[in-house]
């Protein structure tokens, strides 16, 4: 285990110098420091190293050993680690992942579907397979009161047009200047709203500041806790202006064959029910109860019968 972080980080500092950080994949150069074990990589924020925990635990289930290289990094790191064989598989987010490699056509790719199929298509190229899309994701979202849902049949992002410009939108500093934010509701939507509130990135000034009434509408993200703990009405994106960024596990083609498709087949199940309740659920466990990643991993796969 160790072997192979040192070889990573190494691997990394010397750049162009390294076998295999570039797109083409290279044969690896480090099959000393290997294990049989499948090497679940996590990126450094509380969601990602609780999902690694839940495909690693859900790998020992089925058989098979698993370890955990927690917090490897940013994609800039995580990306030539997975085609290097320094890290088998991680949890991606289908629109980060293809905005990160080819920002100009996940700007033009709307859905899951769509967007899991070029996923796929480029990653196969680097030696990766795209496994199954959760019902979940994690993506920006347009939140309102159930009071205030309910006052004006506010259902879709759509609905706001008839009231918009009698409302407050509170939202990251940086989002009068994003095309998924400010920009993207006037151009896409059509909406001009009274004033534009700067408060932090979907974290608890924004929760506070709806719940007050400072402000009439948010931005929050999908799998944030307190959507539930507060009863917060996620408005329907009907014009899909956030790209799709529902879960998927990324995994070397190499160890798929080694393993055969039980392996694959036992992941896609668990996968499949990261529902965006499960996900609030799961946050909520590592960041309000502050439950390590592992426990909170282990409480839910029991619940789905995994473990």
């Amino acid at each position: 285990m160790r072997g192979r972080f040192v070889a990573l980080i190494c691997c990394l500092a010397l750049g162009p110098a390294c076998v295999g950080v570039g797109k083409s994949r290279a044969p690896q150069t480090s099959v000393e420091a290997r294990t049989d074990a499948i090497v679940v990589g996590a990126f450094n924020f509380s969601e990602s190293r609780v999902l690694a925990e839940i495909l690693r635990q859900t790998i020992t289930a089925a058989g098979f050993e698993a370890e955990l290289l927690g917090e490897v990094g940013s994609r800039e790191i995580m990306e030539p680690a997975l085609e290097q064989g320094q890290v088998d598989l991680v949890a991606e987010y289908l629109g980060t992942a293809l905005t990160f490699l080819d920002p100009e056509a996940a700007a033009e790719i709307r859905g899951p579907d769509a967007a899991h199929a070029e996923l796929s298509r480029r990653f196969a190229e680097r030696g990766l397979t795209v496994l199954s899309a959760s019902p979940g994701e994690n993506r920006n979202e347009i939140v309102v009161t159930r009071a205030l849902s309910e006052r004006w049949g506010l259902h879709t992002i759509t609905d706001l047009q008839r009231v918009a410009r009698n409302m407050v939108l509170g939202g990251p500093p940086e989002c009068p200047a994003r095309p998924l934010c400010l920009q993207g509701l006037e151009g896409l939507y059509d909406l001009r709203f009274e004033s534009f509130t700067p408060l932090d990135s979907g974290g608890p000034a924004t929760v506070a500041s709806l719940l007050a009434g400072d402000v009439d509408v948010a931005l929050l993200f999908t799998t944030n806790p307190a959507i539930d703990l507060n009863d917060l009405v996620v408005l329907k994106d009907d014009r899909d202006l956030q790209p799709a960024e529902n879960i998927v596990p990324v995994i070397r083609r190499e160890i798929i064959d080694e393993r055969g498709p039980e392996l694959v087949e036992s992941l896609d199940a668990v996968v499949s029910k990261l529902t965006n309740k499960a996900l609030r659920r799961l946050n909520a466990r590592a960041e309000i109860d502050h439950v390590a990643p592992g426990v909170v991993a282990t409480e839910w796969l029991e619940e789905q019968g995994v473990l």
